[in-house]
């Protein structure tokens, strides 16, 4: 990620912290802006840890969009694996069958 394509806004963070923290512009607000995403971080008195915070976001948002699964592949049974399956099956089958029988 490219750091130019990156608008850094710096904003008032409202709420509990003083008057340090609703004078002064801590909070940070990174806009990426070929994919538009938008990241905001707020919650610490410092400008320099949001900033940082604001980053890690923004690289893991980025990351997250980018990120395409592997996709899947159809498999069926072997057939061994099915002969096995069958085999149990009618063995409980056999089990119940002479049960009933024994009534």
């Amino acid at each position: 990620m490219n750091r130019d394509d990156v608008d850094v806004i710096f904003v008032k963070a409202g709420g509990p912290g003083g008057q340090h923290r609703n004078k002064s512009e801590t909070g940070v607000r990174l806009v990426h802006r070929p994919t538009g995403i938008t990241v905001q971080a707020t919650e610490r008195r410092e400008r320099t840890r949001n900033l940082s915070l604001a980053w890690e976001r923004l690289e893991a948002a980025v990351a997250r969009r980018a990120h395409r699964p592997k996709p899947r592949r159809k498999t069926k049974p072997t057939r061994a694996a099915v002969e096995r399956r069958l085999a149990g099956k009618a063995r409980r089958a056999r089990v119940k069958r002479e049960r009933r029988a024994a009534e």
